[in-house]
């Protein structure tokens, strides 16, 4: 049995191609390379990490915010609304944030007291618990910031079903991260709930929370 990503693995790849090699030699050279070609997708298939089954479930998470750290599991008996973002998005986060910020204010105070957003930096490099405490502040006064190690956002990221990708810095240093623009709504038990689209109408966005009140 191959072992996915490891050296062993690659270490077969190589024995098997060589072996295959003697083999398809006296064969016509496009058949030859048609053998090889569809031998290494197989074997690279056979290497690569299965896919996770099932629907993502979230994740708690210890992170950095604007005044220390911030612990997922003080918030059970209240909903999170938990966001992938970044300071210098460009779009999606202003535009996903002045949506929460809506939805959020269309609710009844006593309604709010039981819902905690949070913006999770898909941006670690750059985005410091202070940048997030003043660009939170933009959209809404209880939504909160929060920052780790890439190591940690990326884990998070994947157990939320979201995805990012940094892409390449510009000649004057910057650089955009691409992300997920779902809003992920997380139960009073720390369990995801549902996942809210992006662009979706303030009042469908507002009934799945109350639902979940």
């Amino acid at each position: 049995m191959f072992q996915a990503g490891s050296g062993r693995c690659r270490a077969k790849i190589a024995i098997v191609l060589n072996a295959t090699l003697a083999y398809v030699k006296p064969m016509s050279r496009l058949t030859a390379k048609l053998v090889l070609l569809l031998l290494s997708c197989i074997l690279i298939a056979a290497c690569s990490p299965a896919p996770q089954s099932g629907k993502p479930a979230g994740a708690d998470f210890v992170l950095q915010g604007p005044n220390g750290t911030v612990d997922s599991k003080n918030y059970r008996g209240k909903l999170m609304l938990v966001f992938f973002g970044y300071v210098h998005c460009p779009d999606v986060c202003p535009t996903s944030l002045v949506a929460m910020n809506e939805v959020l204010n269309g609710m009844t105070p006593e309604e709010r007291t039981n819902i905690q957003p949070i913006l999770i930096s898909v941006d670690p490099e750059r985005d410091t618990p202070e940048s997030l405490k003043n660009y939170a502040a933009y959209f809404h006064p209880s939504l909160i910031g929060v920052t780790g190690t890439p190591e940690q956002i990326a884990t998070l990221a994947k157990a939320f079903g979201a995805g990012y990708i940094k892409q390449p810095t510009r000649l004057d240093g910057s650089y955009a991260v691409d992300h997920s623009a779902n809003t992920y709504l997380v139960g009073k038990n720390g369990k995801l709930l549902a996942t809210l689209p992006y662009g979706a109408p303030a009042d469908e966005l507002r009934a799945a929370i109350r639902a979940a009140l």
